[in-house]
């Protein structure tokens, strides 16, 4: 399982999510930048960020976190979304 975030250049609150994300060791995170794609500028021009999580080639939406939210505050939110049980 991995998680994935919609992000595009010259957004703040993507890349300050995104800095957090990568300070959380056990997570397996891919960036996707939304203007590479017609369907990902289509679905999350107005969105982003958006982070999902990936299992068995199916994508499920996690709600945006506070872009106040620390790097802990964020991991707990990502405990509720992502199992223990579960490889990150």
């Amino acid at each position: 399982m991995q998680l994935i975030l919609y992000s595009k250049p010259g957004c703040h609150l993507c890349e300050g999510l995104q800095e957090k994300l990568e300070q959380i060791q056990s997570l397996d995170l891919e960036v996707r930048d939304i203007t590479t794609r017609e369907d990902w500028f289509a679905a999350y021009q107005y969105e982003v960020p958006v982070l999902c999580k990936e299992m068995a080639g199916t994508e499920k939406l996690i709600p945006r976190p506070s872009p106040r939210a620390t790097v802990p505050q964020l991991e707990q939110l990502l405990q509720k979304y992502l199992p223990a049980d579960e490889p990150k």
